[in-house]
């Protein structure tokens, strides 16, 4: 499932009948193929609108990713 959403998100051009059977062959019915895709595509489309936007984190993401760092 990971897999099917990393490709998903960073070469969609690339997905095929093949990714869905895979998904298939390891137990996710359609609905569930289809939730995956459409949870990927959803964080997909809020992050590159906010990117455009110029929406700063919130200052708690920003404060654990720097405590993570230290």
């Amino acid at each position: 499932m990971l897999g099917y959403a990393v490709k998903l998100s960073l070469e969609p051009w690339n997905m095929g009948e093949a990714d869905v059977q895979e998904l298939r062959d390891a137990g996710f019915s359609n609905p569930g193929i289809l939730d995956i895709a459409h949870v990927t595509g959803y964080y997909a489309y809020v992050n590159r609108l906010a990117d455009g936007l110029g929406v700063d984190l919130e200052s708690f993401w920003k404060e654990n990713v720097n405590d993570s760092t230290n």
